[in-house]
């Protein structure tokens, strides 16, 4: 089954005019630099001068107006920022998350800072979480948000003792942080302080949505953290806002979970972001009262839908693989990520049109392909065809090859002939190819690949009969490597099956239109 993910390249259309450029690739020497810049702040509340480095995506660019959410790594510096940068960077161009901007928050005395009472036992002063969190709050993110292009949405990471700190902060501050990551956190601390704090806390978390990742060593370790303490706490009396995740991982140091925990805990922070979401068909003409499918092939569990135009919520339908609809509709799939920004949504059309009835076969119509007409541009704008002259004809039959044209890119083609369907009922028509594109279809337009569309693949369902349809496309390429494949799926196939590729005996040039 054809899968709609990164390799779209299924979507192979009724005319596709697609460019698939090649070229030879040479491994180069490792270079991975960052746009990073040590910075400082006095603090007040601290009552001292703090340092912060500041890693800046590698899209930013100093006069651009785009905006970033911000991670705020504690503990910074080498120990951490050799783990969390280069991951972050790697989820990042695997999609898996936005560009970020990451702020390393260097510590001076860690067992001050991140502790919040003081405990006699401890061999050293304790107990400041409390001032560090208000120089985070009050100092640090209002110096980030005002200094750099941050977008107000924040996520804190934290290690150890760094870990509780993030899930006290979390109680003390709900709404300070969207995103808690807390690596094997040290709930043990001070007889469970942070846990029994939590117990009375957590239902209180009710004004903003906040994604909270935990984890911790499978085995003794996860009790000896009281890492199941919180677990226990966490599924009774978590409110529904606070999505949650813990994770105990086997055969790991406290050390080196960091490295899955960052990971996994920005993955999930981010969970549902995707680069976009297409279900098949995407628009179509449909009948009154004749049923017709729409098909996700992909992982639809965070899927919700409608059929009137509205934005699905998470109170809306569940989207399933397959749903059946009948008459006319605009549906809308959402589908909803852990971090709201990153949610998205796409909408189709499909109404309730009187087509045209097939004609019968032209007398002069003959099988093998459609005709072409071959016009030439230049790389600043399409050929008019109204006025270009032609400067090629043909047929595009299974003998036709790119390299019979004159050149690959900047040129326009003008394809006309007749559909013949051998059976009644809907088709779902595949499509791709340049920006300004057009198809019809019995006169009637279906298919515009407009300039602001952000979908580069379409699909669209048509009713049909017995009998032949004319059939025009306008298509203009700026790129190199034309190919053309007619790809559908008929009455007869399964609507969630592979489409395909239609015979040139049912494509027909000549004959009077």
């Amino acid at each position: 089954m054809i899968k709609t993910n990164s390799l779209k390249l299924f979507c192979i259309l009724l005319i596709l005019i697609s460019t698939v450029t090649t070229a030879a690739a040479q491994d180069t020497l490792l270079n991975v630099p960052y746009k990073a810049k040590l910075d400082s702040i006095i603090s007040s509340i601290l009552n001292q001068k703090r340092f912060v480095q500041v890693f800046l995506p590698d899209s930013y660019k100093s006069d651009s107006k785009d905006k970033y959410d911000v991670l705020y790594v504690l503990d910074g510096g080498n120990w951490n920022m050799s783990v969390v940068a280069p991951l972050q960077r790697f989820i990042q161009n695997e999609g898996h998350m936005p560009p970020t901007i990451i702020v390393s928050v260097m510590g001076i005395d860690r067992n001050i800072e991140l502790t919040p009472t003081v405990l006699k036992s401890w061999n050293g002063p304790t107990g400041g979480a409390d001032k560090f969190l208000a120089y985070i709050k009050d100092e640090l993110v209002p110096y980030i948000n005002k200094t750099y292009p941050s977008n107000g949405d924040n996520t804190i990471w934290g290690h150890s003792l760094g870990g509780m700190f993030v899930f006290y902060a979390m109680l003390k501050e709900p709404t300070l942080f969207k995103s808690i990551i807390a690596v094997d956190p040290s709930l043990w601390w001070d007889d469970t302080y942070v846990p029994k704090m939590a117990a009375t806390k957590l239902p209180t978390l009710t004004d903003s949505a906040i994604t909270l990742f935990i984890s911790g060593r499978q085995g003794f370790p996860l009790h000896d953290m009281k890492i199941d303490t919180i677990e226990t706490l966490l599924q009774k009396y978590a409110p529904g806002n606070l999505k949650w995740k813990l994770v105990s991982y086997p055969n790991e140091t406290h050390s080196s979970l960091r490295m899955k925990s960052t990971y996994d805990g920005l993955a999930y922070t981010y969970e549902g972001q995707t680069w976009g979401i297409e279900f098949i068909p995407m628009n179509g003409i449909v009948l009154k009262d004749k049923p017709y499918k729409i098909i996700y092939n992909d992982d639809t569990s965070r899927i919700h839908y409608t059929l009137d135009g509205t934005v699905p919520t998470e109170q809306s339908a569940k989207a399933a693989h397959v749903v059946t609809v009948t008459g006319p509709a605009t549906v809308t799939y959402k589908l909803i990520s852990n971090r709201g920004r990153y949610s998205s949504s796409v909408a189709g059309e499909f109404t309730t049109e009187k087509m045209l009835p097939p004609i019968t076969k032209p007398k002069t119509a003959k099988p093998g392909g459609f005709s072409y007409t071959y016009y030439e541009g230049d790389s600043s704008k399409r050929p008019d065809l109204k006025t270009a002259k032609p400067l090629k004809t043909g047929i595009l039959n299974k003998d036709f090859s790119i390299d019979s044209l004159h050149r690959k890119n900047n040129y326009a083609l003008v394809i006309d002939g007749f559909l013949e369907a051998k059976e009644d009922g809907y088709y779902t028509l595949f499509a791709k190819a340049g920006k300004g594109s057009k198809l019809w279809i019995d006169g009637k337009q279906i298919m515009h690949w407009d300039d602001n569309d952000k979908h580069e693949f379409f699909t669209y369902l048509i009713p049909l009969s017995k009998g032949f349809y004319p059939v025009r496309i306008e298509s203009f390429d700026k790129k190199e490597d034309f190919n053309l494949l007619l790809y559908y799926i008929t009455p007869s196939m399964s609507p969630s099956g592979d489409p395909m590729l239609l015979p040139f005996d049912l494509e027909y040039s000549g004959g009077k239109k």
